[in-house]
């Protein structure tokens, strides 16, 4: 089953390559872009419960589809391009087994435990 669940992340991954594509950005923007959701880690510098929280907001496809359908509704690229790279970011971490995390720990995710 957990390999069934990276598969369909590694789906949603490349359909945030493929959403990109359509976009009028260059290639090296998606590349500098994909990572910088990871910077929402920061909130772990103040305790895990700022920590978990920040990282999840930053994580949520909810929230990475809301933004990028506005986006789309509103017809301004930058913000669909952020929606694209919250939601390909999210997607590409739960392949690595990087899931929504717990207060407690960082390494206590929906996915369960990191390493």
């Amino acid at each position: 089953m957990k390999n069934l669940l990276k598969l369909e992340e590694l789906g949603q991954f490349m359909l945030s390559i493929i959403l990109f594509n359509q976009l009028e950005y260059a290639w090296w923007v998606f590349i500098v872009c994909i990572l910088m959701p990871d910077l929402s880690m920061i909130g772990y510098f103040t305790n895990t419960k700022i920590g978990a929280i920040l990282y999840n907001l930053f994580h949520h496809k909810l929230i990475a589809i809301t933004i990028l359908s506005l986006g789309l509704w509103l017809q301004y690229s930058p913000l669909t391009l952020v929606g694209i790279i919250l939601f390909g970011h999210a997607a590409m971490d739960r392949v690595f087994g990087f899931g929504l995390k717990f207060e407690d720990s960082f390494k206590n995710t929906h996915l369960g435990q990191i390493g």
